[in-house]
């Protein structure tokens, strides 16, 4: 259970709070002052802290940097009845995982609050946190495996500039990690870091979410607001999913990295901004480019460098060590003390692909977790999904070059493209076919045909 500490001074708002919370099964303390919310929190153990920015007798900045001298991993959100952005990126910066405005809606402090417990998870569930020989700032672990260690030599290498960056990688690989560790490592690290997801942003929305607006502009444009651009200045801006945005947003995006300046919808003046592009796509940004869904300018501006990230598939050497990582998180939070994983989980988890990576993982093993009841994850904890997978890969499952009589003509290639594409899309889903079918948009007929066509599988 999940034990949360309240710091505010108006007190008819903590016990509304107090009781929002406990509803919801979380186990809460408070206190009405800085000063006492800080001897709680050194005197307890707390998984968040909510905290009000405005205090009677000190700043809730204060009190958040307090609290990551004592543990740097508690999760911390500030609230106040200003609305001041600087005041947001200055907390965020600070290490604070996410900042509310008064009045407080229960929805808005219920989403938050697992926001933060979610984030904190997948931002530690790619990585294991060590002291950098250059700088105190976190970077992250590499591994042993040598994808692992290419990937971060490049990273080493690309951080210390300011070339654009492309990242790609599937879901569940640590993108924005990636993206964070190299804005650690550059000289911009003082500065800030803003994310982006434009998989979730509208037309409309993401012109005002990137470049802001000035009041009046629209309906509901109270205020002016600023955009990302001007929350980032100084600093890294990471665009995650950019091939989701329009192309009259990628017009408008282009501008304004070529000119380092932008302009609020609704405004005329121009504003000078010096930023870091990090962007970030699961599908090749030269392949939407190719095919009309990405502006070829764009993607050159983008793409000065980038760097794969490796599927945990791809990192069978460092299996072992995300595996045994997850499960410490895991004995954290649940009160346990599991020692490790029998022998034939081990050899699962390294046989079954894992679609949906290191996120699927951390998933898997907090399940185990939760269902172990002696000191090791046995295979009865474990999802039968990965155990029959497993089974089906190494007993039942015969994948034969198929018979090609066409070598070096068109014709061939075509005929090995299409090959390579059906066995990715029926390893990714374990060898389901109807998933298969699904995933490569064909009946089940029509996958059926061709793999008796390729001689892929009997």
């Amino acid at each position: 259970m999940k034990r949360i500490l309240i710091i505010e001074d108006d007190t008819d708002l903590c016990s509304l709070l107090v009781n929002l919370l406990n509803k919801e099964g979380y186990t809460t303390d408070f206190a009405h002052s800085g000063s006492k919310g800080l001897k709680k929190f050194r005197e307890n153990s707390f998984d968040l802290v909510m905290c009000d920015y405005r205090l009677g007798d000190t700043e809730g900045s204060k009190v958040l940097q307090e609290i990551k001298k004592v543990n740097e991993n508690t999760r911390v959100i500030i609230f106040t009845g200003y609305d001041d952005i600087k005041t947001a990126v200055n907390v965020m910066r600070l290490g604070a995982c996410d900042f509310l405005l008064k009045p407080l809606k229960p929805e808005d402090v219920l989403r938050v609050i697992q926001k933060a417990f979610e984030d904190n998870t997948a931002a530690t569930s790619t990585t294991y946190a060590f002291t950098s020989s250059r700088s105190s700032a976190p970077v992250y672990l590499r591994g042993v495996g040598d994808s692992t260690r290419e990937m971060y030599r490049q990273i080493e290498l690309v951080a210390p500039t300011d070339y654009s960056i492309v990242l790609y990688g599937e879901s569940g690989t640590g993108k924005e990690v990636i993206a964070r560790t190299i804005h650690e490592l550059s000289n911009r690290k003082d500065k800030p870091f803003v994310a982006v997801d434009c998989g979730t942003l509208s037309k409309e929305l993401a012109s005002s979410e990137l470049f802001g607006y000035v009041k009046g502009s629209f309906t509901g444009a109270a205020t002016d607001k600023e955009g990302n651009f001007e929350i980032a200045n100084g600093g890294t801006l990471f665009l995650d999913e950019v091939a989701n945005l329009s192309y009259e947003i990628q017009a408008t995006l282009l501008r304004a990295i070529q000119e380092k300046k932008i302009r609020r919808v609704g405004g005329d003046k121009e504003i000078p901004t010096d930023v870091r592009i990090i962007v970030a796509s699961n599908e090749n940004l030269q392949t939407c480019y190719l095919n009309g869904k990405f502006r070829e300018d764009l993607y050159h501006r983008f793409n000065e460098f980038s760097i794969i990230i490796p599927t945990l598939r791809e990192r069978k050497d460092d299996l072992p060590v995300f595996a045994n990582h997850f499960l410490q998180q895991c004995n954290a939070e649940l009160g346990k003390n599991i020692t490790g994983f029998d022998k034939e989980v081990m050899d699962i988890f390294l046989q079954y692909e894992w679609p949906g990576n290191l996120r699927e993982m951390r998933n898997v093993i907090r399940k185990a977790a939760l269902l172990c009841t002696g000191t090791s994850i046995n295979q009865k904890s474990i999802p039968a999904e990965l155990s029959r997978s497993s089974a089906r890969l190494s007993m039942n499952v015969e994948v034969k070059q198929p018979k090609n009589d066409l070598k070096g003509t068109l014709r061939s290639a075509a005929f090995m493209a299409e090959y390579e594409i059906i066995l990715s899309a029926l390893q990714k889903v374990n060898f389901n076919k109807s998933k298969a079918a699904e995933l490569l948009n064909i009946d089940r007929k029509t996958l059926y045909n061709k793999l008796k066509h390729y001689e892929l599988m009997h």
